[in-house]
């Protein structure tokens, strides 16, 4: 029995937030003229656009007029701006969702879980498009823990030890392989029709990023990381304001960084943590003396 309701649950909530749309909103349902927002020239109704949305209560069909500027402004909706709707099918409300899940295990499993928990099918392409435009504008001091949580986790590391805490920081940068926004748009053309090489040109770009952690004899405890696709200067602006917030107690822990031979990570730990310990990470370091013997 509660399965059966259980897959009824989206249909009834759906045609239940149907009717509330139409008793909230009846004078934008029988709206018979808008404002242009750009020429603000006056247009009258076309007929009615009937437009279906995926939420978290289920599929929402929206029944609203339509105006079109002939001054090559463009359609407008202004129900669509009232009701506060996302530009494609998965509203709101369903992305928040599945960011959250996101963020606590790989794509592959989220996806997958996303659509059991809620209903909403949902594909692992559409999550990571999701997670990426709710990131794209969060600074590394909105995505850090907060300073008591940072406090605790230094409290479990320095119980019953005589000296502070070690806590590494970790600094490292790649090449990662990137395509234009451009590509995600849909192309002209049939479908169902054989593919053809893409027509967009991807792009090498450098993803840095650092990751503070704290270790002992028998544990490794993460404490705050930011990677992405940023340059040398992006990433020293970004510890800058670890540094500054004082996110990091720097008087209650032995700062070690550990890093490969890059000049510029090091230049960047000399100039904002100049008495922290400077190590050398074995792979490199084995790496380069392989070069020399090898020379020699």
């Amino acid at each position: 029995m509660t399965e059966a309701v259980w897959q009824l649950r989206q249909e009834r909530t759906g045609g239940l937030s149907e009717t509330i749309v139409e008793h909230a909103h009846r004078g934008e349902l029988t709206r018979q003229s808008a404002r242009c927002p750009q020429c603000h020239r006056q247009l009258p109704a076309r007929p009615v656009v009937a437009r279906t949305v995926e939420t978290m209560v289920g599929p929402v069909q929206v029944k609203r007029p339509y105006f079109y500027c002939p001054s090559g402004c463009g359609g407008v909706d202004p129900l669509d701006q009232v009701l506060d709707l996302a530009p494609g099918r998965k509203q709101l409300d369903v992305q928040q969702a599945a960011a959250q899940v996101a963020t606590e295990m790989p794509h592959e499993e989220a996806h997958t879980l996303c659509s059991e928990l809620t209903g909403v099918q949902l594909g692992s392409k559409r999550l990571h498009t999701f997670v990426h435009q709710a990131a794209e504008d969060l600074s590394v001091l909105e995505v850090a823990p907060s300073r008591q949580e940072i406090a605790q986790r230094l409290e479990e590391m320095a119980a019953g030890c005589f000296r502070r805490p070690v806590l590494v920081l970790g600094i490292d940068g790649a090449y990662v392989p990137t395509r234009p926004d451009s590509a995600r748009q849909r192309q002209e053309g049939q479908r169902h029709c054989r593919s053809r090489r893409a027509s967009w040109h991807g792009q090498w770009r450098d993803a840095n990023g650092f990751r503070f952690y704290l270790i002992d004899d028998e544990r490794i405890v993460h404490v705050l990381s930011w990677h992405q696709v940023q340059n040398e200067e992006q990433l020293g602006d970004a510890l800058q304001q670890v540094k500054e917030a004082g996110v990091i107690p720097a008087d209650q822990v032995r700062l070690c960084v550990v890093c490969d031979g890059a000049s510029w990570i090091w230049k960047q730990v000399e100039s904002l943590f100049p008495s922290a310990r400077q190590v050398l990470d074995y792979y490199h370091c084995k790496e380069y003396l392989h070069k020399v013997a090898k020379v020699q």
